[in-house]
């Protein structure tokens, strides 16, 4: 009986590239498809297992499900004269109605109902472009991290265009409003000298009475402009805050 074609699709199919320098993990990823109706065991191989970590190495695929490999090249002193003699080798097995133990599935398992694809792994130093795309990359981070870790900056909104009507007629009310309180000021002001005039001014028992009375009717002027000067200020916060947000 000759022997079965691997029923899975690998992505990529025949090399695993490894782009360095590999002075650090390297991770490149490798895609399992089931394009069949039936579940499919699995397991992947290398003939350097101490210099690659794969997760995951071994499972079921369902019909028509897709599973991500992660292979990871850890560090190593690389020679480019030297040419990667390591290889992978994904090897698959439709699964019987219920697994339960799969080391015994796969000890089990008769040559002819395996299947296996095999893959080249191949060793890549970056190119010149990319070490400028990479260095500019690690300068232009930290600026960026310094943008999104600045408050100030996220809490002040965008401003609205000089154009909008909505804006102009705001602002128009906020200079009128600005303005009508300036006029309250100073009339309060105006009012509260006066007050302090009539009060070092001599005045007799009779003045006595009508100044008590002018007095009071002072204080309630007075505080009608400050109550004035309050409403304005509470309008201009309203109109503000409803353009900002």
């Amino acid at each position: 009986m000759s022997k079965l074609d691997q029923i899975l699709v690998l992505d990529p199919p025949v090399d695993l590239k490894f782009k360095g320098p590999f002075t650090d993990v390297v991770t490149t990823n490798l895609k399992l498809k089931n394009p069949s109706d039936k579940r499919v065991c699995f397991k992947v191989k290398t003939t350097a297992p101490r210099r690659y970590c794969v997760r995951p190495n071994s499972g079921v695929i369902d019909p028509g499900a897709t599973v991500n490999i992660s292979v990871m090249l850890q560090p190593f002193d690389y020679d480019p004269n030297e040419k990667s003699k390591h290889k992978f080798m994904v090897q698959t097995i439709f699964a019987p109605s219920a697994v339960s133990d799969m080391d015994a599935l796969w000890k089990d398992a008769k040559p002819d109902d395996l299947m296996d694809s095999k893959l080249r792994c191949v060793f890549e130093l970056p190119s010149e472009n990319d070490k400028v795309n990479d260095v500019e990359a690690t300068k232009a981070a930290p600026v960026m991290n310094s943008v999104k870790a600045d408050p100030t900056t996220a809490s002040v909104p965008a401003a609205a265009p000089q154009d909008d009507p909505e804006m102009k007629k705001v602002q128009e009310k906020c200079k009128r409003l600005q303005s009508d309180m300036n006029k309250l000021v100073e009339e309060n002001r105006q009012l509260k000298d006066d007050g302090v005039r009539m009060r070092k001014a001599p005045r007799s028992d009779h003045m006595t009475t009508n100044s008590t009375s002018l007095l009071g009717r002072e204080a309630t002027t007075a505080s009608l402009p400050s109550l004035l000067v309050v409403i304005a200020a509470i309008f201009i916060g309203f109109f503000l805050g409803k353009f900002i947000l």
